[in-house]
């Protein structure tokens, strides 16, 4: 009987709350409620943004704006301390709609300590394996011998000591 409950529930009662969330969202829409902050900012990200936004400027005087979420703190080198990541995918420009990603994804760049590391990538997510944080980016196909659509992703490990990134292509059997 529980479990019917939780399958059918109270539907109005849901959708009233669908409807409630859709008109709180709609009333904050603004370009500016949907803007990141960039306060704090690393400085090498504060330059990246700078170059996005005279690149969208050159581009018929466009308007830049950096979305909500284009900037993440997130533990990469699993030394629990919260590194910077800056998606371009979070760049806009009123003028091009393309100008920071294409069929290869958007440029990630990810800062640990005073170093920073970029890769084009359509999406990225962290994971524990062992002792280790591993980086898994899903990226273009071209990278594993096919075309834009194949299924390509790369697993990535922060060597702490050599200050790098690590990766290797799998030999499979």
């Amino acid at each position: 009987m529980g479990s019917q409950l939780a399958g059918n529930g109270n539907r109005a009662g849901a959708m009233g709350w669908a409807v409630a969330l859709c008109a709180l969202s709609m009333a904050f829409y603004t370009s500016s409620a949907h803007a990141q902050d960039l306060s704090g900012l690393p400085a090498k990200f504060l330059e990246k943004v700078e170059a996005a936004q005279q690149a969208c400027s050159d581009t018929e005087n466009g308007q830049f704006a950096v979305e909500l979420g284009a900037v993440h703190r997130v533990d990469l080198d699993g030394d629990i301390h919260r590194d910077w990541v800056l998606d371009e995918a979070g760049f806009a420009c009123s003028t091009a709609v393309s100008l920071y990603c294409g069929t290869g994804g958007c440029v990630s760049h990810f800062l640990i300590e005073d170093r920073m590391f970029s890769l084009l990538n359509q999406r990225w997510d962290m994971a524990n394996i062992g002792p280790f944080r591993v980086l898994l980016a899903d990226v273009h196909g071209s990278q594993c011998g096919g075309i834009n659509p194949t299924p390509c992703v790369v697993a990535s490990v922060w060597d702490s000591d050599e200050m790098v990134w690590r990766s290797a292509g799998a030999e499979w059997e």
